[in-house]
C-alpha cells in the first residue's frame, strides 16, 4: 500500500511531528510505501494568484477556476502542484495531518488544497444531467482510493462532544472530510483525533501513540464513513437535495448525510 502524508506544522519537533514519526514508522515497519509533503519545510506557496496559470495571459482577468482547468487540460500548471499531482495519483491513501486551529485546518494546508486540487483534476468532472450531476461526492478521480486526517485539538474530548461548546468534531471535519476528501472520490476514514495536546506529558503520550499505531495498522480495513453518493439515488437531481422520505426521525443538519 502506498501513502502520502501531508504534514502541516511549523515545528518540527511539536507533537504533530512526534506523531507523524510514529505514524511513518508504524506503516514502513508493515511495508507500505510512505511519501510524506512536509508543507512548512517545503515552504509552500498557499496563496492561488496568476503565477499559478502560466497560459493566462497578460491582460486576461483572473478567473481561477476556469484558468485552473485550461492550465490543467494544458498540462501547463506550476512544477510544484503538478509534483503534488502526481503524488496523490501514485497514493492508495492520503493522510492529511495537522493541529486544529480556529476551528478548521491551518492556512498553509487549505493553500495546498486551493492549488492542488485543480480544476479536471478534483472537481469539474462528469457529466452534468438530469440524471447526473457531475463525478463527485463518492465519485471522481480519486475515487477507489482511501483518505483520513489526523488532527490535534488543545481542549477536551469533551468540549468536542456533541453536546460540548465547540461543537462536535464530525460537524467541525465534516468540511474536510465531506467537501474536501469525500468530493473527489476518496473513501473517508473515521478521523484520528488527539485532544488536550497542550498539556500532554511523555507519559500520556504512549497512549496516544499506540492509538495512533493501531489506526495505522487497520488503514486498509476500517470501514469508511458512509457518506451518501451523490448520483446513487438519495438525492434529487438537479436540486441536490436529500429525498424527504430518507433521514431517521428527528436528525437534521450535516449528520442527514451519513447513512448510518
Amino acid at each position: 500500500m502506498k501513502v502520502l502524508l501531508v504534514f502541516a506544522h511549523p515545528e518540527p519537533r511539536s507533537l504533530n511531528g512526534a506523531l507523524r514519526d510514529v505514524a511513518i514508522k508504524e506503516l514502513e515497519a508493515q511495508g507500505q510505501q510512505v511519501k510524506v509533503s512536509d508543507l512548512y519545510a517545503d515552504r509552500w506557496k498557499s496563496e492561488v494568484d496568476r503565477a499559478d496559470f502560466p497560459p493566462l495571459a497578460p491582460d486576461a482577468r483572473l478567473k481561477p477556476a476556469a484558468a485552473s482547468g485550461e492550465a490543467f487540460a494544458a498540462d501547463a500548471l506550476t512544477d510544484d502542484v503538478r509534483a503534488e499531482q502526481a503524488k496523490l495519483r501514485w497514493a492508495d491513501v492520503l493522510i492529511l495531518q495537522f493541529p486544529l486551529w480556529w476551528f478548521s485546518m491551518p492556512a498553509i494546508l487549505k493553500g495546498w488544497v486551493d492549488r492542488v486540487y485543480a480544476y479536471g483534476f478534483a472537481y469539474g468532472v462528469g457529466e452534468h444531467s438530469d440524471k447526473r450531476w457531475g463525478d463527485r461526492y463518492g465519485e471522481g478521480t480519486l475515487a477507489g482510493k482511501r483518505a483520513m486526517l489526523i488532527v490535534t485539538a488543545g481542549g477536551w474530548a469533551e468540549h468536542y462532544a456533541e453536546r460540548g461548546i465547540n461543537g462536535s468534531i464530525d460537524d467541525l471535519l465534516f468540511p474536510i472530510n465531506h467537501g474536501i476528501l469525500y468530493y473527489p472520490g476518496y473513501d473517508v476514514l473515521p478521523p484520528f483525533v488527539a485532544y488536550r495536546v497542550d498539556s500532554l506529558d511523555e507519559t500520556g503520550f504512549e497512549p496516544v501513540a499506540e492509538r495512533l499505531r493501531e489506526r495505522m495498522r487497520t488503514l486498509a480495513t476500517i470501514p469508511p464513513i458512509p457518506y451518501r453518493r451523490q448520483n446513487g439515488g438519495d438525492y434529487l437531481i438537479p436540486s441536490m437535495q436529500l429525498r424527504p422520505d430518507l433521514g431517521k426521525p428527528g436528525v437534521t443538519g450535516l449528520a442527514l448525510h451519513v447513512d448510518a
